[in-house]
Order: C-alpha cells, then structure tokens, then sequence
C-alpha cells in the first residue's frame, strides 16, 4: 500500500516550497497530481481512470505523446483539474491538511483487509482472516527528479525460469507506478549497467545479500534519487512451478539451503501444471473466456461437446471430446473416462464430477451455471452463444475457464529437477502417501507418480461397464436369495479379473479394497428404453420394473441403504467380494510371487456389531479360500471413519478393525449437515460474511472435523497399537490436510493419481515443520 500511497502532506504551499528549494517546479507539481490521483484512488474510491481520461485530454491539447512531455504548468493545471473531479465525485474539497491525509491513508490501508480481492485471495493462500494488517509510514525519495533518477522493479532471479540472474525493469525519471502502468516501456535490469554503473553494481550486491540472508527469491522494488540507491522494499517472490524447482535445487547446491529448506520454497499445489496438458501459451492470448466455474480438476482441454456419457464414448473415437452435463452420476463413466475434458452446470469441487475426474487425471470445470443445457435438442447455451452437439469448446481446469472454440494443448513437461525434488521429499518425510485408484491404468499411473500402496479402490466403479450393468441391475431387482446369487456368481469372475489387474499393478504394495459402498437404487435404470430391456431380460412386466424401482428409491440416498447395511441385507453381496478379493490375491501370489496382503475395508460403519457382523462374512469366505489354497497368506479386515458415532466408539470398534481409515468426504458431510454436491450455491455467502475461510469439503476442518480424526486415532491406538491409520477422503492430495494428517499421527494418506507428487512434498514439508 505504501507504494501507490504518494508524497503524504502535500499540498499547494508545500509544492510552491519544493519547487523553490529544489529549482524543480514540474516535479514538484508532478508529485502533487500523482498524490491527488492516487489518494483519490486508493483512500476515497475514486477510480483513477477518471484522472486518466483528464490527462490524456492535457497532453492531446499540448501535442504531446507522453506524460514527461508535459510543463510545469501542465502539470499545477492539471492538478487544479483533478481536485475539480475529485469535489464532483465526493461533494468535497480535496484535503490539504497532512493529518486528515495520513489517517485516511492509514484506514484505507486496514479497510483493504476485507474487501472482496483480500478475502479472495486469503482463502486461496490460507491465510486466516483475524491476522489483521499493519501500515509502515516512511520517508519519501522521488524517482521522478530528473534524468540522474529513477525507479524499478527486480527479482533476484528470473522467477519465470529459475535462471540465476538478476530479472526486472526500471525507468529514468520515473516513479513505481510508471514501471507497471503500461505509459512508458521500461528498460530491462541489465541495460541499468550502462545507464547508471554505479548504481546497478550496488542493487547486485544489494540483491545478492538479500537472496543470502532470506535463503530465497527476493523481488524487490528501488528508487534512485539524484543517483543514490534506495531499496524500498523486498519479499520472497512468487515464480512458475518450472523456476520454483530450479531455484531450490540451485540454491542446495550454491550451499544456500539445506534440502528441507529448499522444499519449504515450494508451494505443493504448483505441481499440478508439471503434471497436466496446458493451453499453448500464444493461443490463450487471444482467446476470450465466455464464462468461468469452479476450477475442479487441473489441465486444460479442448473438444468437440457432448451431452451424454454414451454420446461421449461412441464420439471419442472420431476425436477429442468434452462431456458436458448438469452434473455426472456414476453412470456416466464411461465417458467420463473417454473424455478429455468435463465441464458440468452444477457441483462443487468435492461433487462426483470434480472426484472422479481428479482420479481419472482429466481436466474439470464445475458449477458453470452460465452454461444451460439443451440435452433433448443437443446443445447448450452460454451467455447468449449458442453451441451445438459436436462443435467445439475449451475449459481450463486450473482456472475454471471456459471457452467457445478450439484452443491447443501443450503436453506438460516434468524437468529433472521435478525427480531431484521428489528424491529429498521421499528421503525426508515420515508420512506414507498411498492412491486411490479403481483401475490397473490408474494403479499404474499413480506408481509412477511415486504412491507406495492403494488407500482406495471404490469396487462399485466396476459394475458400470456395459457388459456388467444389466447383471447387476438383475441381482438388485431379484426376487429370492438365489435369483440373487445367481447374477452375483455372474459378477464374480468379472470382479475378480479387476482386481488382479490391480494387484500386478501395484507389484506387491498395499492395496486396500472397500467393499460397495453407495445405495442400490444408483445402478437401476432411469430410462424407460432401458426398463423394457431389463424387464425382458429378467421375464417381467415393464409396470413390475418400475414399481420395484420406485420402491428402492431414497428420500436421502447418502444416509440410507449403503455401506455396511447392504451385506448387513444381504450376505451374499459381501461373500461375492470377499471371495473375488481373495483369489485375486491368491492367483497373482501364485503368478507373480508377489507378498500380496489384502486389506479389505467395510464402509459407513457406525456400531461395533455391525462391523463385526460383516466381518464375520468376509472371515469365513477368506479362511475357507486360503485353507483351501494351501497358501499362508495374511490378510486385514478393517472399517472407513466417516460418520461422526465411529469417532466416538473408535476405541469399541478397534476391537474388530485391523486398520481405520478416514472417509473425510463423507465425514466433513455428516460433521457439518452439509450436502457437498449443494454447499456451493451457499457457501459464498459464508466467505463473504467472514463465517467461513475455507470450503470444508477441499480443506480440512481441523477444529471440528479434525479433532474427530484426532480422537479416533487416539482411542484406536489406545485398544489396538498396532492399528494402521490412513486417510482416504479428497483432503488427502491438500497439502494443509496432509500437514494436519502428518501432526496427528497418521500413518498415511492416500488421494488421487495426480495428486500423489503433491502429498509427497506437502508429508515431507510436514516433517520439517514438525519432525516426529
């Protein structure tokens, strides 16, 4: 703010002084204006193109092209005209008085703490709002003096590449604002040399001792008064992924940093554009956005549009693809998966569409309400543009941008100092980081992104392909135990060939399998085409069909009849996995001679009993599968802690789980009384009156939610110390949840493929912070 607020305690007398003392009555009168605009400006709310509008009237009337062309009369004219605009804006005069002027300055600067941009940006950099701010007032030095003064803006090194070289620009005659407002080109830092020798030597050395003590990138802004230097002020740079990599490795080998430390100067969530397609830079130039949504999943992608998963699949073949819906449902994915983009009307950043694309590693913009949806006449609307099915648009996942029209891609490129970094991360940190992954291509990936196991493999993702659908919908809407048992002895081998796929996959590492988690109801049919093809298949009427499944719907499918209450229902659901797990496991320690140990997890447990009902099922098929084998193979049976009563009775339900691991999607749902797929048509509201920070369901609520991890992890530990204890809910990729995982003593987390290289960095960014 001190920057932009100029010259404080000018006022006509004072510029008649100044230009006397000085001998330079046009700089004298060029502070005073600039002060009256900026003032106006940043104190007042009186924008400055107002200001703008006046000046370049001043310098067509003198036939002049730039502002160092204008007089000393120019500029005491202009003023007079800006303290005229100021008074017809605010029914005011303009202040004369320094104390008038110094508090509105200082209150403008602690007003500045809760306008929209401040709290925008805080909740992108977790910044916690009650820090408050603080006002410097210091002496004045003026670049704008004349020819043997000027201003300037460098970084220590180039924070667009990481090179070690002084990086920034600077004007003669000039004050801070001129070097960014575009009025003048600026001179490269280099060209400083030849200018002003003197005067470049000292900001090197000056920039080098800076770099030297803060061990980091320092951006700095200078002025120079009459050919002294003055350092006004310096910070730790921001720079691109690509320099932030650099710069660490470097400044390890200059003998600058330790290793931990180096790891410190990058920022996690950077990652994400080492690891995704972009926009070619020259392109993304031209381009225009037509609207903007929730960015959900980082990259960029571009295709022709499509408004239905089967759309999606059969058009993917003949070329990039987006698919574009209200919002998807697990039966969308299939061409989720052969899309290179999504973009949906409604949900937030933890909604299904924004979950399973981060998995998947495919671009995502959510909640893009501008858009609206034809998907009867195919095609959709987006602020008064009309674009049809199969015609082409872009969306930036990184950004929530959406475009209409084709964008290129670039392919992401990792340098060898991506692998350098993640070489220290691992050496350092204490934390495991596992994946969730549902495929043998996903498994892979994320073990090549460096993930020592799999937290989650979500089995219900499997029974969606088009050749297990009908069998399963067969199974829901059976009438008898054997009807049932029957369409699951179909299922078996299909689910047991997935989960060998998975197994070589991840050659040896953990795997943790959760058994079907969501409600029955979201398999069944939804149109009456695909009614009629289930009731021949199954021998009913088309009436029977759809009487049975308006009987399995739910007034609120996330608390109803799922998780562990299905093979509570129904047995022979929880004997099918259970026995598609364990020869899986058996068949790939047989092949491979892999040390394979299965964990297998029960969800939404919330009684001890429960757990040990279903346990009891999942123990009985193992044993009698092992026994039969001849193999000694171990495996673990454990729950998810995702509903608020298993945080309670952790230390009763350790009596049966072998391992906890921590559904926190679901359990920041229940904690809260938050739908996640709804929470953000209201939670601006929250942020905006300062109730919320930070959307619970991307970072986690440690006070609340957290201190439920907290207490279950200890109650387990307490009746079980050899309980293994992970995380498995989307916080697990967030670098502050990974942080908060690291402090509470867990032993892993595990999230999306892509996320993987983030929560290695962020585990062992814990470890420096709080060694345990």
């Amino acid at each position: 703010m001190m920057d932009t607020i100029l010259n404080l305690g000018i006022n006509e007398t004072v510029v008649e002084t100044l230009s006397a003392k000085s001998g330079n009555p046009r700089w004298a009168w060029d502070c005073y204006r600039r002060f009256i605009q900026m003032y106006s400006d940043v104190v007042m709310g009186v924008g400055k193109e107002y200001f703008e509008v006046l000046i370049a009237r001043m310098k067509e009337k003198r036939g002049v092209k730039l502002d160092t062309e204008l007089t000393a009369a120019d500029l005491q004219e202009l003023s007079t005209e800006f303290k005229a605009e100021y008074k017809a804006k605010l029914g005011v005069d303009f202040p004369s008085d320094p104390t008038e002027q110094l508090v509105g300055a200082v209150m403008a600067v602690f007003r500045s703490w809760n306008n929209d941009r401040a709290i925008a940006y805080r909740r992108m950099n977790d910044i916690p709002g009650d820090w408050g701010t603080a006002v410097n007032i210091m002496e004045m030095v003026f670049g704008n003096m004349g020819d043997d003064c000027g201003t300037g803006v460098a970084f220590s090194r180039d924070p667009a590449t990481g090179e070690n070289k002084l990086y920034g620009e600077f004007l003669m005659n000039a004050q801070g604002e001129d070097v960014v407002a575009g009025i003048r080109t600026p001179q490269t830092i280099d060209q400083l040399r030849e200018t002003n020798p003197g005067a470049y030597e000292q900001f090197a050395q000056v920039a080098h001792n800076l770099e030297k003590h803060y061990k980091d990138l320092q951006d700095m802004e200078f002025t120079i008064e009459h050919g002294k230097l003055f350092m006004l002020q310096c910070r730790n740079g921001k720079r691109s992924a690509f320099a932030a990599l650099k710069i660490a490795v470097d400044m390890v080998e200059e003998g600058l940093c330790t290793k931990g430390e180096a790891l410190l100067k990058i920022e996690p969530n950077q990652l994400n554009s080492l690891l995704h397609p972009q926009f070619d830079p020259a392109a993304l130039r031209d381009a225009v956005p037509v609207a903007n949504g929730l960015a959900a999943s980082p990259g960029a992608a571009c295709g022709g549009v499509f408004f239905t998963s089967e759309a999606a699949r059969d058009n993917a073949k003949n070329g990039p693809v987006l698919l574009v819906r209200n919002e998807t449902t697990t039966e969308d994915i299939e061409g989720m998966a052969a899309s290179q983009g999504i973009l949906t009307a409604t949900g937030g950043r933890t909604s299904h569409a924004a979950v399973v694309a981060r998995g998947m590693g495919t671009c995502c913009v959510s909640g893009c309400a501008a858009i609206r949806i034809n998907e009867a006449e195919r095609y959709l609307t987006v602020n008064g543009q009309r674009v049809n099915e199969g015609e082409f648009m872009s969306i930036d996942g990184s950004t929530g941008n959406v475009y209409v029209g084709r964008i290129p891609t670039v392919d992401a490129t990792v340098s060898g100092d991506f692998a350098t970094i993640m070489q220290w991360a691992d050496e350092i940190r204490s934390l495991k980081v596992r994946t969730n992954a549902d495929t043998p291509k996903d498994a892979a990936k994320a073990v090549e992104l460096g993930a020592e196991g799999i937290g989650l493999t979500r089995t219900e993702h499997m029974f969606f392909d088009l050749d297990r659908i009908p069998v399963m919908r067969r199974m829901i809407l059976s009438d008898t135990e054997e009807q049932r048992r029957e369409a699951l002895a179909k299922l078996l081998p299909m689910q047991q060939g997935d989960f060998e796929g998975i197994y070589k996959a991840m050659e040896g590492r953990s795997v943790t399998i959760r058994l079907l988690d969501p409600p029955l109801h979201e398999f069944l049919p939804t149109t009456e085409e695909d009614m009629e093809l289930l009731a021949k298949d199954m021998g009913k009427s088309l009436e029977e069909i759809k009487d049975r499944c308006r009987a399995l719907h739910e007034t609120n499918p996330m608390m109803g009849h799922r998780g562990c209450r299905l093979p509570v229902t129904y047995p022979e659901i929880a004997e099918m996995q259970a026995t598609a797990i364990i020869k899986a496991a058996l068949a790939v320690r047989k092949e491979c001679g892999y040390d394979i140990v299965p964990e297998i997890m029960i969800p939404l447990v919330c009684e001890v009993k429960e757990l040990a009902y279903v346990k009891n099922i999942v123990k009985t098929v193992a044993d009698k599968l092992i026994a039969e084998s001849g193999d000694n193979m171990k495996y673990m049976v454990g729950t998810m802690i995702e509903i608020p009563r298993a945080a309670l009775m952790a230390d009763k339900i350790a009596e049966e789980a072998e391992f906890f691991s921590f559904g926190t999607n679901d359990l920041t749902q229940m904690t809260f009384g938050f739908s996640r797929d709804d929470a953000g048509k209201f939670l601006p509201s929250y942020y905006s009156k300062n109730i919320f920070e930070q959307d619970p369901f991307e970072k986690l609520d440690q006070s609340g939610v957290g201190q439920l991890v907290e207490m279950a992890a200890r109650k387990g530990r307490a009746t079980r110390s050899d309980i293994h204890l992970g995380i498995c809910g989307e916080h697990g990729g967030e670098p502050s949840s990974v942080e908060f995982c690291h402090k509470v003593g867990l032993d892993y987390v595990s999230c999306s493929p892509f996320r993987v290289p983030i929560a290695r960095l962020a585990a062992a960014q814990a470890q420096v912070r709080f060694p345990r």
